[in-house]
């Protein structure tokens, strides 16, 4: 018989092992001597411990599931209990049991993370909803476009929730990116109706441009031109492919009425710049007439002076009102002369200024008179009301006496 402090074998070949219980018989041993026997059934032993260690380690260092971790353990303590091997199945046992403490310690970690993980999901998945929601109502169809795109990868790199949950966040989701595509598409069909009728209008804008561009009717012509230009830009844009082609044909139209103008205006600017100075000399004959000192004769050779004028033609646009001014003065002069001619030789108009001058002499000494009675009896209201109204006419009799000494005094 042979025999180690954790088992023995008797003289049938059983062998034993020891334990808190007693001993356990752990097989039939015939194949050789009792020492290996018992090394036989100690290397089974050094299995277990191994196998044990390894899963120790792998619920340790790795993502074993509680699961996994569970069935494993299981499957060592059924080989520990059946007592195929000899060593301290005792020990064996207390690792066993502290493994699964481990593993219900590590599934209720996970619970917790899992628990966390799925509030931190719902959470994420709530915001990206909301965003969502928020930008179905937003009319920058690009960039919104681009950032729904961005938010639904979000959501597939988070965790699912429960069925009900996720079923009824994607729900709001995908209704809002179905909402905002829909009022997209509608927005730019609509878009394109209005490109489609900008470009029947401006057809219709290049046809007659086109029609025009040969008149020689010019100020009216120019005038239609720009009326067609407020309505081109009114119109809007047209499809990218048509717009350019309509406006080149719209603008080339233009170029070819304005560049026929300018050669024609070329002409005529020329003939003006001679016009002007013609009628430049003849403003230097007009001011010698100033100042007047024999009405008759001034009034003579300015008609004649204006005979002459009328009969040069135009001048420059931007010259004009400075050479008419010139002679406007003339005119003005001799036309000054004239009124005050007419005012010393006319008695009836004297005696009507010197009549109205009269009476309202008469009216302001008569309303001081009424001022001073007023005052005297204390009735300063009455005494301001008729100030006033003598202001007034003391500013009538000044103009009236200014225009009687216009008559010679």
């Amino acid at each position: 018989m042979s025999s180690d402090p954790w088992g023995r074998v008797d003289e049938t070949g059983t062998v034993y092992v020891r334990t808190s219980e007693g001993e356990q018989v752990v097989g039939s041993w015939q194949a050789g001597t009792p020492e290996e026997a018992l090394a036989y059934f100690e290397r089974k032993y050094e299995g277990l411990v191994v196998e044990i260690g390894l899963l120790e380690r792998r619920v340790r260092t790795t993502d074993l599931s509680a699961k996994d971790a569970q069935t494993a353990i299981e499957h060592l303590r059924i080989q520990v209990d059946e007592h195929h091997a000899v060593g301290d199945l005792a020990a064996l046992r207390v690792r066993l049991d502290k493994l699964v403490a481990t593993v219900d310690s590590r599934r209720e970690e996970r619970k917790v993370q899992k628990a966390k993980q799925a509030d931190e999901a719902r959470t994420a998945k709530d915001a990206l909803v909301t965003e969502a929601e928020q930008l179905a109502q937003s009319d920058q169809w690009r960039s919104a476009g681009e950032r729904l795109r961005a938010l639904v990868d979000i959501w597939k790199g988070l965790p699912r929730l429960d069925r009900k949950s996720d079923d009824e966040l994607w729900h709001r989701f995908s209704h809002a990116r179905s909402a905002f595509s829909k009022r997209r598409k509608a927005h730019f069909a609509a878009l394109d109706a209005q490109r489609e009728d900008a470009r029947k209008a401006k057809e219709k804008l290049v046809a007659e441009a086109e029609a025009l561009s040969k008149s020689t009717d010019w100020g009216p012509t120019a005038a239609r031109y720009r009326e067609l230009m407020d309505s081109w830009k009114a119109a809007g844009r047209a499809q990218r492919e048509s717009e350019d082609d309509l406006w080149n044909r719209f603008r080339g139209a233009q170029d070819v009425f304005f560049a026929a103008r300018g050669e024609v205006f070329a002409e005529r600017d020329a003939e003006q710049v001679e016009n002007l100075k013609l009628k430049e000399e003849l403003a230097v004959e007009a001011e010698k007439l100033v100042p007047i000192t024999d009405l008759k004769a001034a009034r003579a050779a300015f008609r004649s002076l204006n005979e002459r004028w009328e009969a040069i033609g135009h001048v420059p646009r931007d010259a004009r009102p400075k050479v008419e001014g010139r002679m406007h003065a003339v005119e003005r002069a001799i036309q000054e002369a004239e009124e005050g001619e007419w005012r010393r030789t006319n008695p009836e108009a004297r005696a009507r200024a010197a009549g109205l001058t009269g009476q309202l002499q008469a009216a302001v000494d008569k309303l001081r008179e009424q001022i001073d009675s007023a005052r005297a009896a204390g009735n300063n209201a009455k005494a301001d009301k008729l100030a006033r109204e003598l202001e007034g006419r003391q500013a009538l009799l000044d103009q009236a006496l200014k225009g009687l000494e216009e008559f010679g005094g």
